[in-house]
């Protein structure tokens, strides 16, 4: 964080979004976030939605970095497979510190938008409106 930033912008909490992807549609997920300077890490959990999903809830590690308003982290779930490997996150926090949206992508190729809001700042059917608006 740099000094021009004050500690309310800092990313550290439990965040709830939504990820859109092509043939499935939309995504809920948890993130609890730890940001120490400029690198995040952290986790997520979400409702496996494919037919071939070996669980009910899939678990994913983040990592990565914020520098001013940029975000950008790599979501590896574990255990990989089944379709879910890893995915690149990179996104914009908003002026005041409570949303982060932006895109997703896997190997180039597959990709989507996502945001996420602070939990307990914002309603879910807020978070799914930003989601139809970042498309």
């Amino acid at each position: 964080m740099s000094k021009s930033e004050n500690a309310a912008d800092n990313l550290t909490g439990v965040w709830n979004g939504m990820f859109r992807q092509v043939l499935v549609g939309s995504v809920a997920f948890t993130a609890t976030l730890i940001e120490s300077g400029q690198h995040i890490t952290g986790s997520t959990h979400e409702e496996c939605v494919s037919f071939t999903c070996p669980r009910k809830t899939h678990l994913a590690t983040l990592s990565g970095y914020r520098n001013g308003r940029a975000v950008s982290f790599l979501k590896s779930y574990d255990p990989p497979g089944f379709g879910y490997n890893t995915v690149r996150y990179s996104g914009q926090l908003n002026g005041d510190a409570t949303e982060i949206a932006g895109t997703w992508t896997i190997d180039r190729h597959v990709l989507g938008t996502f945001v996420m809001t602070r939990a307990g700042r914002r309603a879910e059917a807020d978070v799914r409106e930003k989601v139809i608006a970042v498309e």
